[in-house]
């Protein structure tokens, strides 16, 4: 197989393109399309965002030190691109891709996006200052969800509510499912149990025709002897 080595980059592909909203402290808010993010820990629950300095949403999230990480679906990718290439100097994105400010349940200032399934509300620990992009480390106060994929037991489906990713400059729908956490151990797992479970009915079968030609035997000899 050959390969070729090019300079170092970063090729961490796919990505959740999520949408983030925040505010300053004079009320003024703005919506701003990131790749950059992920999980960092459980327990707290930790994430990061990665932002450019130059960005219009930068002082906002170190002034008032709150942001809302707003998972993406395919019905908000055109909001989703929108916010990323034009900036809330010029333009209002609530109002260009019609989105609707909600109240977040733990944060004093930044609003959450309504249509989307998850907000994730975060307030900033600490400040990287890596070189191109700094970055937000933070703790997650609260999560809403959308009740409209709440299964009938009371489970949220994630997964339904059509998530999009982000690779190589490319959105990509997810896909089909592949399979389950664990599977690849729990396959095997059920292979055995399935084989077992087959052995059992097979010896179950073995015993009742034993007892059926035990029966018929038995039958036999009392029709002899009369």
């Amino acid at each position: 197989m050959a390969k070729q080595t090019w300079k170092p980059g970063n090729m961490i592909y796919p990505l959740p393109a999520v949408m983030v909203s925040t505010a300053d402290k004079e009320g003024n808010s703005n919506i701003l399309t990131i790749a950059w993010t992920g999980t960092v820990c459980t327990n707290p629950p930790m994430a990061y965002i990665s932002v450019r300095p130059e960005r219009y949403s930068y002082h906002m999230i170190k002034e008032s030190g709150e942001f809302v990480i707003n998972l993406t679906t395919k019905k908000l990718a055109h909001a989703t691109d929108y916010c990323g290439v034009r900036s809330g100097r010029d333009v209002d994105k609530w109002k260009e891709c019609r989105l609707t400010k909600g109240s977040a349940s733990s944060l004093k200032y930044a609003p959450v996006i309504e249509e989307a399934p998850v907000n994730i509300e975060c307030k900033v620990k600490s400040i990287q200052e890596l070189g191109s992009h700094h970055m937000f480390l933070a703790e997650v106060t609260a999560v809403q969800v959308d009740e409209a994929y709440m299964d009938e037991k009371g489970k949220f489906d994630l997964n339904r509510t059509g998530l999009i990713a982000y690779s190589h400059g490319e959105y990509l729908d997810l896909g089909k499912k592949l399979g389950t956490f664990g599977y690849s151990v729990r396959k095997k797992q059920t292979a055995r149990k399935t084989k077992a479970a087959g052995g059992k009915k097979a010896n179950a079968k073995i015993a009742v025709s034993r007892k059926a030609v035990g029966k018929k035997r038995t039958t036999a000899r009392r029709k002899a002897d009369r």
